[in-house]
């Protein structure tokens, strides 16, 4: 296997605290726990500065701020975890630095603090132009906060936009997604990621579809509205790189991108996963165990399991997977690993093999799991 670890990696921070847990959501995410806020920067800090002396202070080109609510921070937090990154990571000067913020809790100071910290890039969960949805999904925000939103981080300097919309949500209809994407684009965003709804066991939501008080629009209306997705987006000059993601020319995320394209990352706080030289790396889920120290598990990852993960991962891609990119790294022609399982996905047009990268249809793209299920 091929050495990586000459290559900039990607850094990621997560952030778990949240004005008011969302009602489908079943990240490591804490509402009522601002107090830890202190302690959780000071254990950042010293995570990032101890995993980067162990891993020789890599240079990086990417950096990812997700949680929670990063905007929930106040500024001064925010400054320290930057300038922790920066003292113990070579950053690129053009690195692609993303902040995932809510609206209605992005403020002018804390805009400002991105700016000054060279963030060069806003992810924004705007999920619904309709109050009924919005409140329904438990978000604290209203449409007219989403734009407020917008206005503060272009005050600020941050131009490079991407909105988070979601599609398949109870009640929800392909009209209001078209109303969804028409206020999004309104926003002059240069990128929107399109997600279904995944209902999670053992949260309000699945409880409210469990019992009978949330009906969800069924698989035929969310392919209509991932369609609608595909057609408004593509008319507007945005390409689908991603089975969720559409950007303008040269605006994809290119965190996300090498994280598809199983390239090295470092994460940092509860929760945050991590791989770097074919080791997987998880941190302890609870904010409570993360705060006490608690060590993270790891797994060494073994060829076999590293190629699968490359096809499941690049086959999000809408490029899908080099040839000769999978042979540098593994040593193995891809065809010669997978071609006999692939066949039939080949055959019936669930997969594509062109200009040496195998990728799937769009129509594959609509039964990914049965394709990974063939070479699993």
């Amino acid at each position: 296997m091929s050495e990586q670890k000459n290559k900039p990696l990607g850094l990621y921070v997560h952030i778990p605290f949240c004005a008011r847990k969302c009602a489908y959501c079943d990240f490591a995410s804490w509402s009522g726990r601002q107090a830890d806020i202190p302690r959780y920067i000071d254990a950042l800090r010293a995570e990032i500065a101890a995993r980067a002396e162990d891993c020789g202070h890599p240079a990086a080109d990417t950096v990812f701020f997700g949680g929670g609510t990063p905007s929930l921070l106040p500024p001064d937090a925010y400054r320290a975890i930057a300038r922790a990154l920066r003292d113990s990571f070579d950053i690129a000067p053009d690195a692609e630095w993303t902040v995932e913020c809510n609206p209605g809790t992005l403020t002018a100071a804390f805009a400002d603090a991105l700016a000054e910290s060279g963030c060069s890039r806003l992810s924004m969960g705007m999920q619904a132009a309709q109050p009924r949805l919005l409140q329904s999904l438990g978000r604290i925000h209203t449409p007219e906060d989403a734009a407020a939103a917008v206005r503060i981080a272009r005050a600020a300097g941050i131009g490079n936009l991407n909105l988070d919309l979601m599609l398949g949500l109870p009640g929800q209809t392909a009209g209001d997604m078209a109303e969804t994407l028409a206020a999004a684009l309104a926003l002059s965003p240069q990128h929107l990621s399109c997600y279904a709804l995944i209902v999670e066991e053992g949260t309000p939501l699945a409880a409210r579809v469990a019992r009978g008080e949330a009906t969800l629009p069924g698989e035929d209306a969310d392919r209509e509205m991932y369609g609608l997705c595909r057609d408004t987006l593509q008319k507007r000059g945005f390409h689908q790189y991603e089975i969720s993601n559409f950007a303008l020319p040269g605006r994809e995320c290119r965190h996300n991108v090498n994280c598809w394209k199983r390239e090295d990352y470092l994460g940092f706080g509860c929760a945050a996963h991590s791989l770097y030289a074919d080791t997987r790396r998880a941190n302890p889920r609870g904010l409570d165990g993360y705060l006490e120290g608690d060590p993270p598990e790891t797994e060494r990852i073994g060829p076999e399991e590293a190629m699968f993960e490359t096809m499941m991962l690049g086959l999000r891609l809408t490029r899908g997977v080099s040839e000769s990119d999978f042979e540098a790294r593994y040593g193995a022609r891809l065809w010669d690993v997978y071609g006999a399982r692939l066949a039939p996905a080949l055959r019936d047009g669930r997969l594509l093999r062109r200009d040496g990268y195998v990728r799937l249809t769009e129509r594959g793209m609509d039964v990914m799991n049965s394709v990974l299920l063939l070479i699993l």
